[in-house]
């Protein structure tokens, strides 16, 4: 049989499964299979062959599984089709697909004579013959190894390998093990290039405009990303990350939190028997990187062991013209800025993973991640008064962001005869040790030392989670899921200002006050999920989620009244396979977003004295309203998505600027729950094979923001204000794969001035060119990778009020270009791989912008 051209399309639920082969067969229309065990689903963008099965064949209790794997590569072969022949009437009376582990499952068959075709592009066809099969019996073929048909590669259409871009039904993935550029970077190098993403200059991640997401590693929070996504992600190697995957609408399984959605960052694992080490290593004009990385299984125990390290440096100049009125004084600052910046990033990890049983295994897992971040800043500022100079300031200031992270998890998983029914028990504790510092000098204008400052800032989070988890098929077209969950939380936070002369030592400010913050939240969370496909490829998934939250909060004055709330989270998709490689899907969810750390933290941060940010500990969560709408196909060799969404917010916790009542010309800005937000939006991706060997992608998110809230009046009051406005960006990629084991990628990125309540963020834009050479038998390669090679660029923002005007350019030097080096050695066979759990805590806001 010739080699099986497949298609890409949109699977028909969250939780169930695609049918198997059209006509018949367990899992046929109304089929379904259960998920992952990491709350993901194993359907795919990949369409099964159409078979005409024997409707009359009989059906019976036994079963049928297997692995398939490359025999070249010792890797599965992801979605290879698996038929079933009868040996007396050479028909085909049953099909199946592997997941993306390889796996295969064929459930119901009767006792009798059979053989066993398996295909797949770029591959020759697999016959097992003479399987004979008694009543009851449950055949276990092994690893079953397909050999690659060089001759075919040519020939055929690509569409169905696993392509840099995958649409499932909840969820779209991001293969990153196909991005060259991203070699010798971090996460966020990553996260650039993944449609309805954006990755400002600093490192912020938005989705659809907004930056109230979650992120995951590996299914499991920490404590670090709570702290901060942008510093998180700056911990995670490029090289290391198997895929991305965005979430827009969560069901009842995953936690409330996160308004926008879920990014969950999955790591590359090894299922392999044996030994394997790895070494990858980066030299740049910004930054060097060096990993290393070590796999060993054997029998029913794994091991990983990693770590990572990073330096980076960079330089940047800001300039900040500000206009403020303050008891009817016009006050004017101008003030130029040049910042250099050295960071050292690490993060080392250590899992194990135990087959208890046939059905049973136990994971454990331990990880430390370690941030030293310094920037050195040299501050030019002049105050007028009525348009009449009045001072100038020479400041030179030292800030260190410094922190220490653990995570640790132990997760159990429990499986059952009935296929897709799991049981399981969660536990993890991350602790997150910070300190946020910074040193100022002021100086004359000829550059002798007047007087010194210094800000002391200790921030412990920490938080346990508990949590189990239970789903069970319901005859064949049925998911029953449901679970509990408690997470405790505790944020500390103890900070002073202290100042000297230029002579003498530090004293306490009396102008700052030392303070503290004590913020302890305790969450209770359960949640029921049910799902539902029917014969004519419609497929329902509804559920709910109710939490339960209490915080006991106090600070150096005394306790802080927060009441306690309970919020009920419904959600709903609803999905129809319209024909095939076409998919048309609707869902709404609803959101809460509590505050972050960065949020709620009161100290008085002016290393800056012009523009000095406060937390606000009295913060309540924020309730989001999702709707989305999508469409999926494929065109010949083109697959093509679009959607539309609405978000609507509530108490939406919105960043707020206004004049200082003490300090000339200064601005404070802090945090209120004032705001209301509306977005409606579409976005549109699409991925072409121009030949088997070159791929281009690319998307555009468009959407309109609204905002209204409250701002300061004239007379210090709080009036009402609002603004809006539309916003574009974009993304294009372009993929070439060469002849012996070179290849090339180019990419692009750009976002426009994203709105806010009281004026703009700057628009930005980005570039990347890479190059890869694959050692012989893929033991290792080495690259060339650049960055924004053109030049810098600079990203402009302001904020209007009645009593504030602000204008600030930031002028980033971002060229970059670096030298690329991997290499594993080791040799290792492939084995089934466990199914793994672990804990999903998605709710908390990092700091930011409430957009």
């Amino acid at each position: 049989m010739k080699t099986i051209i497949t298609s890409v399309i949109f699977a028909l639920g969250i939780t169930a499964a695609h049918a198997q082969f059209p006509g018949g067969g367990p899992g046929g229309p109304g089929g379904m299979q259960g998920g992952d065990g990491n709350g993901r689903n194993r359907n795919t963008n990949t369409q099964q062959p159409t078979l005409n099965l024997e409707s009359t064949a009989p059906k019976g209790n036994s079963k049928i599984t297997g692995f398939v794997i490359d025999s070249a590569a010792t890797k599965a072969i992801e979605f290879a089709n698996i038929a079933l022949y009868s040996k007396a009437t050479g028909k085909p009376i049953d099909g199946t697909m592997a997941d993306e582990k390889g796996k295969f499952t064929l459930k119901s068959i009767a006792a009798g004579d059979y053989k066993l075709m398996i295909s797949f592009i770029g591959f020759k066809d697999k016959t097992i013959d003479n399987i004979k099969l008694t009543k009851g019996q449950e055949l276990d073929l092994g690893v079953v190894k397909m050999s690659p048909d060089i001759r075919t590669l040519d020939e055929v259409v690509v569409t169905g390998e696993k392509s840099l871009i995958e649409e499932k039904v909840d969820r779209l993935v991001y293969n990153a093990e196909k991005d060259l550029s991203a070699r010798g970077g971090d996460a966020s190098d990553v996260l650039k290039k993944v449609p309805m993403l954006s990755v400002d200059l600093d490192g912020n991640v938005s989705l659809r405009g907004s930056q109230n997401i979650r992120v995951l590693i590996n299914n499991k929070p920490s404590t670090i990303v709570a702290s901060s996504i942008a510093d998180a992600l700056k911990m995670i190697p490029a090289d290391l990350i198997k895929s991305v995957e965005v979430i827009t609408s969560p069901s009842a399984k995953y936690d409330a939190e996160g308004s926008a959605g879920i990014i969950n960052i999955i790591t590359k694992k090894s299922t392999l028997q044996g030994l394997t080490l790895s070494a990858d290593a980066g030299v740049g004009a910004r930054g060097s990187n060096l990993s290393l990385n070590g796999n060993y299984r054997q029998g029913k125990l794994g091991i990983t062991l990693g770590g990572f390290g990073r330096m980076f440096y960079n330089k940047a100049a800001t300039t900040l013209d500000q206009t403020t009125l303050q008891n009817g004084v016009s006050l004017l600052t101008k003030q130029a800025t040049s910042a250099y910046d050295n960071g050292l990033f690490g993060r080392y990890n250590i899992g194990f993973d135990y087959e208890l049983a046939k059905n049973q295994s136990l994971t454990a897992g331990i990880s430390f991640g370690t941030r030293n971040m310094i920037r050195t800043q040299d501050m030019t500022s002049n105050l007028f008064k009525n348009n009449a100079l009045s001072s100038t300031t020479y400041r030179d200031v030292t800030t260190k962001d410094l922190s220490n992270n653990v995570d640790m998890n132990l997760d159990y998983i429990r499986t059952f005869k009935v296929p897709g029914r799991e049981w399981s028990i969660s536990t993890q504790y991350s602790r997150n040790n910070l300190t946020n510092n910074f040193n100022a000098d002021l100086l004359s204008e000829s550059n002798s030392l007047l007087s010194r400052q210094k800000n002391l800032n200790a921030n412990l989070n920490q938080e346990a989670t508990l949590q189990t988890d239970y789903q069970t098929p319901i005859k064949k077209n049925q998911m029953l899921e449901f679970g509990a969950k408690t997470i405790i939380r505790q944020v500390n936070s103890d900070y002073s200002y202290q100042v000297a002369g230029a002579t003498g030592a530090f004293a306490a400010d009396a102008r700052n006050p030392v303070g503290s913050l004590n913020y302890n939240q305790n969450i209770v969370a359960g949640y029921l999920s049910y799902t539902y496909s029917t014969a004519n490829k419609y497929t329902f998934k509804a559920g709910s989620r109710y939490e339960y939250t209490t915080i006991d909060a106090k600070d150096q004055i005394g306790k802080i009244s927060i009441p306690s709330y309970g919020v009920l989270v419904p959600s709903i998709n609803v999905s129809k396979s319209i024909k095939a490689g076409t998919t048309l899907k609707a869902a709404y969810n609803r959101r809460i977003q509590r505050p972050g750390l960065q949020q709620l933290n009161p100290n008085y941060n002016a290393a800056n004295p012009f523009n000095i940010s406060i937390g606000n500990p009295n913060l309540k969560p924020e309730m989001t309203n999702n709707f989305e709408l999508s469409l999926s196909t494929s065109i010949k060799k083109t697959y093509l998505n679009a959607s539309v969404f609405t978000r609507s917010t509530n108490n939406s916790i919105t960043r707020l600027s206004a004049p200082s009542d003490t300090l000339a010309g200064a601005i404070i800005t802090t945090f209120q729950n004032i705001g209301k937000q509306q977005v409606m939006g579409a976005n549109v991706f699409a991925n072409v094979y121009l030949t088997p060997k070159w791929t281009l992608n690319g998307g555009v998110d468009l959407y309109y923001n609204y905002l209204e809230g409250k701002v300061q009046g004239f007379d210090g009051t709080s009036i009402s204000a609002s603004n809006s406005g539309w916003v574009i960006g974009g993304r294009i990629m372009s993929s070439l794969a060469l002849n012996k084991g070179w290849a090339m990628q180019l990419h692009g990125g750009m976002r426009g001035n994203q709105v806010t309540l009281q004026g703009t963020q700057g628009s930005f834009y980005m570039y990347s060119f890479g190059i890869k050479k694959d050692l012989p038998n893929k033991k290792g390669s080495f690259g060339l990778a650049t960055e924004n090679f053109l030049g810098g660029m600079k990203m402009k923002s302001t904020s209007i009020s009645p009593v504030l005007n602000q204008t600030m350019v930031n002028n980033i030097y971002n060229q970059n270009i670096k030298l690329t080096f991997s290499y594993k050695i080791g040799k290792m066979t492939f084995v089934a791989p466990k199914k793994t759990k672990g804990v999903k805590n998605d709710d908390v806001k990092e700091g930011g912008d409430n957009n």
